[in-house]
């Protein structure tokens, strides 16, 4: 049975040679991910190239996304070995603006890269460094810096992430960094573009600008990504939802932020939302964090897979233990084989909604839900999709099918974007003028590419007429072989 949720691995110096990627592409990586809040832009380069060589020599269609590192806050530089803070000292902490005095003796400081460091704290709030490792409290605000007791202690080094849960910080969501960065990735050509700590619905539309201004070409279809790690996003979820094309819940930073113990409540809100609006969603972070250094997952860490699985999550991500662990293809191939297990018994278990509420008055989708339903009562093999852009291969996935949906596109940027989708198996193809065209296609590739044989029947869905690239007016029966 062909695996449905997409696996995306982030790529680092422990998978960025062309042995490992392959490797990672045979295990059943789906989507690479460039995490650039690591790297310079020739070290992405000769990494993307490297993906897109694995990628056709295995003749496997391989989606590049790029994870812009958007506003991260981080501690500035603390000489080395690095600054103790115990439990109870006070510290005054600086913005890199705005850097204070030197240390001295028996005087403990550090900065943070932010500006108008005292508007954005009140007494009470919390500092929280090294993804909450440590944590202070703020007791007073003075002119240019504020004082802050640390509540839990630990060594603190330079550049470690700070996050400032109820602040009132105002940034915005792209930094000089990130425009750079975007427009970089673009020219390279990546698939799709994740941005960082948006908070509302107008940053993913910010975002979309930026991104269009950069394609004055074909590329502006490139899917926008929104991931959710702060609470005012987790607020303003519809309407980011509605700007984006799929999102993100990045459950690190999303913990720190808001509540560890809300983070399974806001992850099961958030995926029955992007099903409600037809948006993909991919559940990421500490997935299988225990395999950075263990050669087998836990079972906690198989649970929480599986329950993402019958979430609905359309992908699930694996950061460092493929970037930097110590076992990277194994951590796919457990990936994989979770996901499948817990896919054969996703009718038993599943909670999520797989009727859209986008599905009202959408003609596109009432045709996919046809589809689904003419499908699942002929019992057919598989289900054929015509896209040009990709939007009706969403949509079709976003019914969920119990069939795997083979899309057609003589689109190439197109063709590899679709490995981003839930179920998607795309094929790369001449352009078809006609029904007759359409009907011949469809036969040739599924039986030189699948295990389909004549007399099996399958769903086609297209618009009519065929060579307009439509969107979807028409859900067809035929039976394979047949017109031969």
């Amino acid at each position: 049975m062909e695996r449905h949720a997409k696996i995306i691995a982030t790529i680092g110096p422990a998978s960025n040679s062309l042995d490992i990627l392959k490797a990672l592409i045979l295990a059943g990586m789906n989507i690479a991910r460039l995490n650039f809040s690591h790297g310079s832009h020739a070290e992405h380069k000769a990494t993307y190239e490297v993906i897109r060589k694995a990628s056709a020599e295995l003749k496997t269609p391989v989606a590049v996304m790029a994870d812009l590192c958007g506003p991260k806050i981080r501690v500035g530089k603390i000489e080395e070995p690095g600054l103790q803070l115990l439990p109870g000292d006070l510290i005054d902490v600086y913005s890199l603006m705005d850097p204070g005095p030197e240390q001295v003796l028996n005087w403990k400081t550090f900065n943070i890269n932010i500006d108008n460091i005292t508007r954005a704290f009140l007494p009470g709030n919390k500092i929280l460094l090294d993804d909450g490792k440590l944590e202070l409290e703020v007791t007073q605000i003075e002119r240019n810096f504020v004082t802050a007791r640390v509540i839990t202690g630990g060594l603190l080094k330079s550049n470690k992430g700070v996050n400032l849960p109820g602040s009132q910080l105002s940034i915005e969501p792209l930094t000089e960094k990130d425009i750079s960065d975007l427009e970089f990735a673009l020219s390279m050509g990546v698939d799709a573009i994740a941005i960082s700590f948006v908070r509302k619905g107008e940053d993913a539309v910010s975002a979309r600008q930026k991104i269009n201004a950069f394609c004055k070409d074909n590329h502006g279809n490139i899917p926008l990504i929104a991931k959710i790690e702060r609470p005012e996003a987790v607020a303003d979820l519809d309407n980011i939802l509605d700007a984006a094309d799929g999102i993100m819940v990045a459950r690190g930073d999303l913990g720190i932020e808001t509540s560890t113990a809300l983070v399974p409540i806001i992850q099961k809100e958030a995926i029955t939302k992007a099903t409600k609006h037809a948006r993909f969603v991919i559940t990421a972070t500490q997935m299988l964090e225990s395999m950075i250094e263990n050669p087998r997952p836990t079972r906690a860490e198989a649970s929480d897979i599986a329950n993402a699985i019958f979430d609905g999550t359309d992908a699930v991500m694996l950061s460092g233990e493929t970037a930097v662990g110590s076992y990277p293809v194994e951590s796919v191939k457990y990936m994989d084989e979770i996901v499948r297990n817990a896919e054969n018994h996703i009718d038993s278990w599943s909670i999520c909604p797989t009727l859209p509420e986008e599905a009202e008055g959408d003609d596109a989708m009432s045709i996919c839900r046809a589809a689904k339903e003419l499908a699942h009562d002929r019992n057919v093999a598989c289900i054929a999709v015509f896209s040009l852009t990709g939007r009706t291969a969403l949509l079709m996935s976003k019914v969920r099918p119990r069939v795997s949906i083979h899309v057609f596109t003589p689109n190439l940027d197109t063709y590899t974007r679709l490995s981003l989708y839930w179920g998607i198996i795309p094929h790369h193809v001449p352009f078809a003028s006609s029904v007759e065209q359409m009907i011949s296609v469809v036969d040739i590739s599924l039986q030189s590419a699948t295990t389909y044989e004549p007399g099996q029947q399958v769903v086609i869905v297209s618009g009519l007429p065929v060579d307009a690239m439509k969107a979807p007016n028409m859900a067809l029966l035929h039976t394979i072989g047949s017109r031969h």
